[in-house]
């Protein structure tokens, strides 16, 4: 009896349902290059710079959602894994260890870090299809056509407050946890996120077991 051999079967890739590949370095650098008007390294690893149209703050996930309130529904964020990367005003970075000072987080340990002038993140993938695994995503997008930097957090908006607050921004001595102080969206990003970050450095200290020697 014939025995009918089946044929073997064509290598398993992270193809799309059209055949196309998911990650194509060429048109992740265009859109992120054309379409956005941002500046990448070269090579197949893509990667932004920042301090030129943005800087990045980056915090744990699970405080970064809490944060996310003071981020305007079009300012780009996006996720590593367990950390959100939350895109802000070019400057922020210089701004943070000053307003973490200000606002009495200066002392306190918090996983908050900020890339600038001269630092890269990973791109994400751009919306559509999947991208490597354990590649960053957008959580928010940014809008192809749109200039990103009218949608980020900054102290910009220091400067259209009540007299009585841009005297605090200034230096009064009022409360800066008080509401004429957190004027500026970065100032109330910065306050929720370093609080949030304490909290979760905290849980995370509690929940691992005692050492005994």
């Amino acid at each position: 009896m014939a025995l009918s051999v089946p044929h073997p079967r064509p290598p398993v890739d992270e193809r799309g349902p059209h055949g196309a590949a998911p990650w194509d370095p060429a048109a992740v650098r265009c859109w992120y290059e054309n379409g956005l008007g941002w500046a990448v390294t070269p090579g197949p690893d893509i990667r932004l710079l920042t301090g030129l149209r943005f800087d990045v703050f980056e915090l744990p996930a699970e405080a970064g959602f809490a944060a996310l309130r003071h981020v305007g529904p079009k300012a780009p964020v996006a996720l590593h894994g367990e950390t959100m990367r939350l895109f802000v005003a070019a400057g922020s970075a210089d701004e943070l260890p000053g307003l973490l000072d200000w606002l009495e987080w200066g002392d306190i340990p918090l996983d908050l870090k900020a890339i600038g002038a001269g630092g890269l993140v990973d791109a994400p993938t751009p919306p559509g299809p999947p991208g490597p695994r354990g590649a960053a995503v957008w959580l928010r997008p940014p809008e192809p056509g749109y200039e990103v930097e009218a949608t980020l957090p900054s102290l910009t908006a220091a400067a259209t407050l009540a007299p009585s607050a841009a005297l605090c921004a200034g230096g009064s001595g009022t409360d800066p946890h008080s509401g004429s102080a957190a004027g500026s969206d970065l100032v109330r990003l910065v306050d929720t996120a370093a609080t949030q970050c304490h909290r979760v450095r905290l849980w995370r200290t509690s929940s691992q077991p005692l050492a005994f020697s």
